[in-house]
């Protein structure tokens, strides 16, 4: 993109001549090529380029350049997240930077984003959408607020010797390979005098018989594992099994689970927050859900 000068001999009345020079700047690139060149950058590079100067300003903001950057199922996911309101009305631009804010829908159970940065999607899932044995008898579950959550509440058992959390979703994931993680902590969180405390006081049984997790999809995917449930005080992500969309061709139905079945000993002092759908390669990230 650099800048070149020209000079041009013009002949006066006199049969003299004098030179004529003509700069060439950014400002006379077409914004179309503009445009154009801006699809092979990331998002944060495109609005890096927008300050240049007008042009480049007027040119990041074509519509062709931010569908390049939406994912294939954008329209499915705007239709989650808005609906059919106002849909027409929205520049590529502004959806995209729409869906790459914090999106809640299924009743604000749910909530998806894309990351700025590669555009791809990402999901938590709160442990209201689960079918968790008992959880209607507050013998053994409750739903207790916390700041700790992206939904405001966790689901706490108490004691309980069936412990099973069942979870579905139905959704149009683009292309790529996806890890399902559920987020869990031993011991209740609160608050005291400012600061956070955590009562372990009825975390107890997880050592004795590891907890079974279960992956499965519409397409015959299918993952098993358990592990012991340790780190009490901490938030963990549990690693329940990953997927792969191939060929997105509509909605694929996923369904995970959590288990400790054993009934010979009870468990309790379980916080479940929710599960963690992310892009595979996102997962060394899991602080940030």
């Amino acid at each position: 993109m650099g800048a070149g000068v020209s000079t041009t001999a013009i002949e006066n009345d006199d049969g003299g001549t004098f030179s004529l020079s003509t700069k060439t700047t950014l400002d006379d690139i077409p914004e179309n090529c503009i445009s154009s060149m801006m699809m092979s950058f990331d998002p944060q590079e495109i609005c890096t380029l927008a300050r240049v100067n007008k042009a480049f300003h007027r040119a990041s903001s074509a519509d062709f350049v931010w569908e390049s950057k939406l994912p294939p199922s954008y329209k499915f996911l705007l239709n989650k997240v808005l609906g059919e309101q106002n849909l027409g009305a929205m520049t590529k631009k502004e959806i995209y930077a729409k869906l790459c804010r914090p999106n809640f829908f299924d009743g604000a159970n749910k909530e998806v984003w894309l990351d700025r940065s590669r555009g791809q999607v990402c999901m938590f899932i709160s442990s209201k959408s689960f079918k968790i044995t008992g959880i209607d008898d507050r013998r053994y579950w409750n739903n207790i607020p916390t700041e700790e959550s992206r939904f405001k509440s966790v689901a706490y058992l108490q004691q309980m010797w069936w412990v099973e959390v069942i979870g579905e979703l139905e959704f149009e994931f683009p292309k790529g390979n996806y890890s399902v993680f559920f987020k869990l902590q031993l011991g209740k969180p609160s608050k005291r005098l400012g600061r956070r405390v955590c009562n372990l006081d009825q975390v107890h049984g997880w050592d004795i018989k590891p907890v079974r997790f279960q992956l499965s999809t519409s397409d015959g995917q299918r993952s098993l594992s358990q592990c012991y449930l340790r780190g009490s005080g901490e938030w963990a992500h549990y690693h329940v099994g990953d997927f792969a969309i191939d060929k997105p061709n509509g909605p694929t139905n996923i369904n995970f689970s959590l288990a400790q079945i054993d009934c010979t000993h009870t468990k309790g002092g379980l916080c479940i927050d929710g599960v963690v759908i992310c892009p595979k390669e996102f997962t060394e990230r899991l602080k940030q859900f």
